[in-house]
């Protein structure tokens, strides 16, 4: 085991260059200690054909498509909680100052809303039915640490759901989110196939270069409905699809306008077909929204019995991101809560080096009819019931270096996500936890990849992502990269593809490979975040 240490780098004395040299030795060293990984065919296959692979390229998932690190902001006004009358470490609620000094920064335009050391209690309320909201970009909610020692936002009391028997619908204490709601703008002109960064609409309406759109389809036709599901068929009972049909929902930022083709930041996750209905919003947005350095500590202290009732599923639903872009959660800490937090319908987040502990609740981090999300180094010690993973629509998501124990598994909730890659994911592996209602199944569509994932939990003979005796779990066919346990198989027949049973394939992360490809380099904040999930503090001095 690498031994934690300090590192210090004057730029007059060393370059980014030895700084690289450096870490790349220490991952090699710590490879020493495992398997020496074996070069992994599907990863050669996407590096030669890129969109005609049957890899999805999730290099384009995070904070600015993975280009640039999470900035540290030091150039906003400072709204301190204790100025608008919040007290740490007293019995009396805070929430009122903290809204206040939130609305501030939101009326501001920007702003760094502040929480210096010590608790603050942030609902004391059993009968309120209101969270604490901001809707504005360029807010930054920054405490003082998410240790023992630094920022507790403690919610004491749950928030009812609109409807109790609704249960997992609980409102959450934080909400991030944008003025104003989505517009229709129209219809797409022309088809586009997957990894295509330009989409030609009937019409533009009132866009301009630096928009993002939501790209919406809902169609039921039989043929569509029949292709989704290859090779197998539709069930009667999974209402939602037959009735509504494919859903697909996709948000990209507009960076050129020629005529009526737009061209989009990232490429195109999903086929796009004129003949189906998609349609075109001007989406609203909030951006540049960032968390960190709190701790969030709900009160929930029963053993949790899933679906028992609305304070078991989502009575201490701690944070959301909402209508978000180009945002971010880090070094935060979730504690005995339901849920820790939902990234729902928003775009190019990440959540990272963040830790879910306390009593087992429901939910941990989850990306919710999102795209392009990036769930990094984060743990789970808490044992959720539905650990890191997706739900409703979610696609191109990248849960990167996260673990869990082995007596929970990822989610994948269905309502048709999509695209998700497990990379370098350590924990229990069974079925069970993904979770889903009947009506709104399967638990995933296309694009599952499952990355070097090492389970912790028993071990599974023909493990089976179909089975026929299951009603709960099932998954269209995965692609399956390194996977190493106490002995698990698979049901080939239910896979799309699977090298490296027992063993660690290269690259040995896919995230990683897919954005070194595309950038020509690995970015120095993919490069201190490897560290810090190696347990190092990673620390660069520049100079003047």
């Amino acid at each position: 085991m690498i031994k934690q240490r300090m590192m210090k780098i004057k730029m007059n004395t060393w370059g980014w260059k030895q700084v690289i040299y450096i870490l790349a030795l220490m991952a090699h060293a710590g490879s020493l200690l495992g398997q020496q990984p074996i070069r992994s065919e599907l990863f050669e296959n996407f590096r030669e054909t890129k969109s005609q692979s049957l890899l999805p390229d999730f290099s384009y998932a995070g904070y600015h498509t993975g280009e640039k690190g999470i900035p540290d902001i030091d150039n906003y006004q400072v709204f301190n909680v204790i100025d608008f009358g919040a007290i740490p470490n007293d019995s009396i609620s805070d929430r009122n100052a903290i809204q206040a000094a939130i609305d501030a920064a939101n009326k501001n335009g920007s702003g760094i809303v502040f929480f210096p050391k010590g608790r603050f209690i942030v609902n004391d309320d059993s009968t309120s039915q209101t969270g604490i909201v901001s809707k504005g970009s360029n807010i930054i909610l920054r405490g003082s640490g998410s240790g023992a020692d630094g920022t507790e936002l403690f919610m004491k009391e749950t928030l009812e759901p609109e409807n109790p028997k609704h249960m997992w619908t609980g409102r959450p204490m934080f909400t991030m989110t944008a003025e104003g709601s989505d517009q229709v703008v129209g219809k797409v002109a022309t088809p586009a196939a997957i990894g295509d960064i330009e989409l030609t609409l009937e019409g533009i309406g009132n866009l301009q270069v630096g928009d993002w759109i939501a790209l919406k389809m809902l169609d039921n036709d039989a043929e569509l409905v029949a292709k989704e599901l290859i090779p197998h068929r539709l069930d009667k009972a999974w209402r939602k699809l037959e009735e509504k049909g494919v859903g697909v929902c996709m948000y990209y930022e507009i960076v050129n306008i020629n005529k009526n083709t737009i061209r989009l930041h990232a490429p195109l996750a999903y086929t796009v077909n004129p003949k189906y209905d998609w349609t075109v919003y001007n989406f609203s947005y909030a951006d540049e929204v960032g968390i960190e350095n709190i701790a969030f500590v709900g009160n929930w202290k029963k053993e949790f019995v899933h679906h028992r009732s609305w304070k078991d599923d989502s009575g201490f639903n701690l944070l959301e991101l909402v209508h978000c872009t180009n945002s971010w959660i880090r070094n935060c800490r979730f504690t005995d809560c339901s849920i820790a937090a939902f990234v729902r319908q928003s775009a190019n987040i990440t959540v990272i080096n963040s830790l879910v502990n306390g009593n087992g609740g429901h939910h941990a981090i989850t990306s919710v009819h999102s795209t392009n999300v990036l769930l990094a180094n984060l743990k789970d010690e808490a044992s959720q019931w539905h650990s890191f993973g997706v739900s409703n629509r979610a696609i191109n998501t990248v849960i990167w270096n996260c673990t869990y124990p082995s007596t929970t598994c990822f989610e994948s909730h269905a309502d048709q996500p999509r695209s998700t890659l497990l990379d370098n994911v350590t924990g229990g592996f069974m079925t069970g936890r993904q979770g889903g209602a009947k009506w709104s199944m399967p638990n995933h569509h296309s694009g599952l990849v499952i990355w070097n994932y090492t389970q912790t939990s028993k071990a599974i003979k023909n493990f089976d992502f179909w089975p026929n005796d299951d009603v709960w779990f099932k998954m269209s066919p995965p692609l399956i990269a390194g996977f190493r346990s106490e002995g698990t198989t698979f049901r080939e027949g239910n896979l799309a593809y699977l090298e490296g049973l027992g063993q660690v394939v290269s690259p040995q992360s896919l995230y990683e490979g897919q954005l070194e490809l595309r950038l020509g380099k690995t970015p120095l904040w993919l490069i201190e975040a490897k560290a810090q999930n190696r347990g190092l503090v990673y620390e660069v001095a520049k100079t003047e």
